[in-house]
């Protein structure tokens, strides 16, 4: 069942983007919406479910993200109010299909490898900030595979963050890859959760090593009760 509800994802995937991104490229000035009902349609066809902790920060500049599946995305571009700006390695838009789905909202890309990208960063997120939109990372650079353990934090999004003043929300995931699994082909479709920590403006010198001892905290206790319920169910 599970495989079956994850071709029916890949499916919905190939027969619904093309025409957002044909959609988004024809009317720029709407590809938030295009994306939005997108998303919201995935997860009302399929019933996913997630436990939300906390508040979302609507007055947030940058959302910082442990990354587990492509469900984290799904999961802003369905429900967050705002026009989101994702920051993605470069290789991600090489693919003709998913590239277009990144170029045609203006999602920022970018070449980790090159010594130059921090002008190209900052200039790319200058301009996105400027029309209001909300920037979003994935400080690990890439899904983490461990169940407990985040990756390193990469430095680019301290260097955003402390270049610009943002102000920063902090969200921790915990389960959506055992809710989607696409590259295992799985899709079991369980409850995850996503906790919304507190917003802030950085000031103190060791924020960012701190931000991640927190995120990484408040997963671990997630992740511990989601096992319990699960043994005791």
């Amino acid at each position: 069942m599970s495989k079956i509800r994850a071709c029916s994802a890949i499916f919905y995937v190939l027969l619904l983007v093309p025409w957002s991104i044909l959609l988004m490229y024809i009317f720029p000035q709407h590809h938030r919406i295009v994306r939005r009902v997108t998303a919201s349609l995935f997860f009302r066809l399929f019933g996913v479910n997630a436990k939300i902790i906390g508040e979302l920060d609507k007055t947030a500049q940058i959302l910082v993200m442990n990354h587990q599946s492509f469900m984290d995305v799904v999961y802003f571009e369905a429900f967050h109010p705002n026009d989101l700006c994702w920051i993605a390695k470069k290789e991600l838009g090489e693919p003709f299909f998913y590239g277009h789905a990144l170029k045609a909202p203006k999602m920022i890309l970018i070449n980790r490898e090159s010594k130059k990208e921090a002008v190209f960063l900052l200039k790319e997120a200058k301009d996105r900030l400027s029309k209001g939109r909300v920037l979003c990372i994935f400080p690990e650079g890439t899904r983490s595979l461990g169940r407990e353990k985040f990756l390193p934090f990469k430095n680019g999004a301290k260097f955003l963050i402390e270049h610009f003043h943002l102000k920063v929300q902090p969200i921790v995931f915990c389960g959506t890859r055992d809710c989607l699994d696409i590259g295992s082909m799985k899709f079991d479709n369980q409850p995850f959760i996503v906790k919304y920590l507190p917003a802030f403006v950085p000031s103190e010198e060791n924020w960012y090593e701190s931000l991640r001892e927190k995120m990484q905290e408040e997963y671990l206790e997630l992740y511990k009760e989601r096992e319990n319920a699960w043994q005791n169910s």
